[in-house]
């Protein structure tokens, strides 16, 4: 009997080793992988992007101040601040009373030169028939030619000084431009207006479509930047709201500030700008490539002293398999090196991940 408990005691002690190792592994095993899910890397089209800050400005050329040509009193003003009006519309008219009575004026004097020429056509006719007989001397006849050369200059003297009055009166009504917002009106209902020397600002106008993007790029990010390329942004105003846009130009000459280099990228605002006003601040994305990538879930790749690594099912346990990541947005990383579309990656239980749907349980 001794001898049984001295082979026996050996045996069972090892066994206890070897239950407590399995029940060690297994242990770890569901540490590492509390109801873990099986899933795979999917392959998509990664776009490269540049991100940088911006601000919404006025196009050169879209602000108009629009003024009067004529001296007098403004009659009527037909916008405020905030209208919107299209091209050709009238903002203001001045009281023609002046035009009209030099209008008037000018038309007189246009029918007297007129009846004046009339009558020197009719002397040189007669002197013509006189001259030819031999009534009068040939200078009386060449002094009325010469008299009639001078009235009918003097009638198309006449017509172009009415002309010029008929232009004039054209300028009472003050039409806009182009088509936008009155951004200010600087002169009110029944004041009077000088335009002696420079023509007084009515209102301004910001025109439609006036509004673009200006986005300051890194000198690290600049050379990926083409024109053409197809951006997005968004302001503080419409946090939840992109509005999309098109790269249309790069500055030359680079903008340092606080000693950073920067270069201006010109971005066209190609919905939405309705809402959006100058000077307002955006964070610009650029889209400058696009390329074909394997993503993981975030939640399956961890990370061991600068070591990026998934676990993969094993025999007995999960198993780490060192990886190579690349770009990542919080949901979704890129991975260039270590794992296939076909490989079964775990994602922990306790990771889940938006919109992931299960593929089986182990």
């Amino acid at each position: 009997m001794k001898r049984f408990w001295i082979v026996f005691l050996p045996l069972l002690a090892a066994a206890g080793v070897v239950t407590g190792f399995y029940v060690v592994r297994a242990s770890d095993r569901r540490a590492i992988v509390p109801g873990g899910t099986i899933v795979h890397a999917e392959r998509r089209t990664v776009t490269t992007l540049v991100n940088a800050t911006g601000t919404v400005r006025l196009r050169v050329g879209s602000e108009v101040r629009v003024g009067s040509q004529l001296s007098g009193i403004v009659k009527k003003l037909n916008v405020t601040v905030g209208s919107h009006v299209r091209a050709g519309e009238v903002i203001a008219e001045i009281d023609d009373a002046t035009i009209q009575a030099r209008l008037s004026d000018a038309e007189a004097q246009g029918e007297l030169d007129r009846s004046g020429m009339e009558r020197a056509r009719v002397n040189y006719e007669r002197a013509q028939k006189l001259a030819a007989q031999g009534l009068i001397p040939l200078q009386q006849e060449q002094d009325l030619r010469l008299a009639l050369e001078e009235s009918e200059a003097k009638y198309q003297k006449s017509l172009r000084d009415r002309d010029l009055v008929r232009v004039d009166l054209n300028y009472v009504d003050i039409r806009a431009p182009i088509g936008g917002t009155v951004a200010s009106v600087s002169t009110q209902e029944g004041e009077t207006v000088a335009a002696s020397f420079t023509a007084p600002t009515f209102v301004t106008i910001i025109g439609d479509e006036a509004l673009q993007l200006v986005a300051m790029v890194d000198e690290t990010d600049i050379a990926n930047v083409r024109p053409g390329d197809p951006a997005t942004f968004t302001v503080d105003s419409y946090p939840a709201r992109e509005f999309p846009g098109t790269a249309v130009s790069i500055a030359p000459k680079a903008t340092i500030v606080s000693g950073v280099v920067n270069y201006e990228v010109t971005i066209n605002i190609q919905q939405g700008a309705a809402l959006l006003k100058p000077d307002m601040t955006a964070n610009v994305s650029i889209q400058t490539a696009q390329h074909e990538a394997l993503l993981v879930p975030a939640g399956v790749v961890q990370q061991d002293g600068g070591q990026s690594f998934v676990y993969v099912p094993g025999k007995t346990a999960a198993e780490k398999k060192p990886i190579v990541i690349g770009a990542k947005d919080g949901v979704m990383v890129e991975v260039k090196r270590g794992v296939s579309a076909s490989d079964d990656i775990l994602l922990p239980a306790n990771n889940p991940q938006p919109g992931l749907l299960p593929e089986h349980r182990p």
